[in-house]
């Protein structure tokens, strides 16, 4: 099945949505409220256009009616980013994506999403709930007129494909890289070219060299992509999104006006979809990983040392200047850092220290 076949047809059976269908039932009351998503990604979209499907559909189910959802994907109401302004401004009442694409407005949103060398996905979780960050997620949204929730996370990312080896820090230098967020900005550091593309459009730029890498997500995305058909090299791990977290951004005066159900409704499908992602990630990565170099022969390369350490000292200087920013983002990223600090050192010796000495005795490569 090539590519488009597969983004046509993946979502029958996974959630998917017709654009502007009404997704409620029973039939819709008298008071029933609108409630128009618009998404970054395209329908259908493995990994991450599903999710924001599935939320979409258990949102209306679980309100019965109350609320009558519609689902666009990207380009099918707004194009993939414009959906923070159409949400901001009201033209429609939520938005699914990855909130690091509006560091333009404020570099606090990129903490919201992936800071490069920053939260995985159990530490973003536990500061996100226990450590006051969705309080400071709801101080920066607020002074766009928005409210956001987590609802997905797609866990440590891959490196990127690349064209060439990567053996030196050098050999990024004149690269162009579709790579959003702070890692763009760690990259441009490097003497790369970072490139903010919307996911529908990196396949065609990547086969037409007007790129010459991308990161993406991990193996199960990655695959349907095909991006091994201009990219054979795929590196690991990725530094600049150690556990991307994806965002439901709704319009406040649109989250305010619902009754307080309806709102803790709204609440427990993301938490629902935010486990779900990162089950579903988990579940398949491995396995999609191994068809990868094993039927399409990519090529999987580890970032030595001296790479990373580049990438630290680059990703150090795009956190100060981020913190420069106004008292607000250095609010954010002091508790980004503190998170890393307390959360990261005690799972260095419990998750982290276990899975090592583990797959060492069972001999489990990595």
């Amino acid at each position: 099945m090539d590519r488009r076949s597969f983004i046509k047809k993946a979502g029958l059976g996974a959630g998917g949505v017709a654009a502007g269908s009404v997704l409620a039932a029973p039939a819709i009351a008298q008071g029933t409220k609108e409630m128009v998503i618009v998404s970054t990604w395209p329908r259908d979209f493995p990994g991450l256009g599903v999710p924001a499907q599935r939320l979409a559909a258990r949102i209306a189910e679980l309100t019965e009616g109350r609320l009558n959802v519609q689902y666009f994907a990207a380009g099918e109401r707004v194009g993939a980013f414009d959906s923070f302004d159409e949400v901001a401004s009201g033209n429609a009442q939520a938005y699914i994506g990855a909130d690091y694409y509006w560091k333009g407005k404020h570099p606090g949103w990129a903490a919201f999403t992936a800071v490069p060398f920053g939260l995985t996905y159990t530490e973003m979780d536990a500061w996100i709930k226990y450590g006051g960050g969705q309080e400071l997620w709801d101080e920066l949204a607020g002074e766009f007129g928005l409210k956001n929730l987590a609802m997905g996370n797609t866990g440590v990312q891959m490196g990127g494909w690349f064209n060439k080896e990567i053996e030196t820090a050098d050999d990024l230098k004149g690269l162009k890289m579709r790579i959003p967020g702070q890692g763009g900005d760690v990259m441009a550091k490097l003497g790369a070219s970072p490139v903010s593309l919307p996911g529908g459009q990196i396949y065609e730029n990547l086969v037409s060299g007007a790129i010459d890498a991308t990161e993406w997500v991990g193996p199960f995305n990655d695959y349907f992509m095909k991006f091994y058909e201009a990219a054979k090299y795929y590196y690991y791990p990725g530094m600049h999104e150690p556990g991307a977290m994806l965002a439901l951004g709704m319009n406040k005066a649109f989250w305010d006006g619902l009754d307080k159900i309806d709102q803790q409704i709204i609440v427990a499908a993301c938490a629902e979809e935010n486990s779900n992602t990162m089950a579903e990630t988990n579940a398949n990565n491995g396995a999609y990983l191994k068809r990868l170099v094993d039927e399409h022969g990519v090529e999987l390369r580890e970032f030595s040392d001296e790479i990373y350490d580049s990438f630290g000292e680059a990703a150090q200087e795009v956190l100060e200047e981020a913190m420069d920013h106004s008292p607000l983002s250095k609010k954010i990223f002091e508790s980004v850092i503190n998170a890393r600090q307390e959360i990261g050192s005690y799972m260095a010796i419990s998750d982290i220290a276990y899975s090592n000495k583990r797959n060492r005795y069972l001999g489990i490569p990595g």
